[in-house]
């Protein structure tokens, strides 16, 4: 009898604590991609082992992707699964291809609104291009994450490569995309804003455990 009624206890009891795990979207490019070096050496990865179960990560990151490939994406994404948190890491590769700074920023806006309306917190990521397009460019391109954030009061990472995009050593020969010895790094410019969303949303969770702390 106590062995019946445990076993209900435990069915009754496992959709609230699944509930509690909070699922990650990172929609991004090659760079959350894990281009060039092991799937498993990513810094999405190296973010799925450090949470180790606390929440689902979906990288649904793609080679190559431009914010209009973001947009498109999106609406499938969230529909399959509403995620609790969505990172944006989009941008790089509208930089590198010259399109309007304008265009990039209204469809980060486009992904932005649309997983806010999905319930779902925003991480914005932002990234900086090589000056091949001149300084004006340059800076209205950087600004466009700093703007956004602003305009909806998100949590922002301004540069994903902080401390990696001028290390030779840490970048590969296109001089473009990190190697699998500096993805840490990236988890760690990450982490600590990622990790202030997580706790938002635990806090908002009765009962749940703590987050796993940063290691160094």
């Amino acid at each position: 009898m106590q062995r019946w009624l445990l076993l209900m206890l435990l069915w009754v009891s496992w959709p609230l604590v699944a509930s509690q795990q909070p699922t990650v979207l990172v929609m991004g490019d090659s760079l959350s991609a894990a281009y060039g070096i092991e799937q498993d050496a990513g810094w999405v990865s190296l973010l799925q082992t450090r949470l180790n179960g606390k929440a689902v990560i979906v990288n649904a990151s793609i080679s190559g992707e431009t914010t209009s490939g973001g947009i498109a994406r999106l609406p499938e994404q969230l529909r399959q699964h509403t995620p609790d948190i969505v990172l944006i890491e989009l941008g790089g590769n509208d930089g590198l291809r010259g399109l309007p700074p304008s265009q990039m920023r209204n469809n980060l806006r486009s992904m932005i609104e649309t997983s806010q309306a999905a319930n779902a917190q925003v991480l914005l990521i932002g990234i900086d291009i090589p000056p091949n397009y001149g300084d004006a460019y340059r800076s209205a391109f950087t600004r466009t994450y700093n703007a956004l954030a602003d305009e909806y009061d998100l949590t922002l990472v301004p540069f994903l490569l902080e401390g990696v995009a001028l290390e030779p050593e840490l970048m590969q020969s296109d001089g473009i995309h990190p190697t699998a010895e500096a993805q840490p790094r990236l988890l760690e410019t990450v982490w600590p804003a990622l990790e202030l969303l997580l706790e938002n949303h635990r806090n908002s969770q009765a009962g749940d455990s703590p987050l796993p702390q940063a290691t160094n």
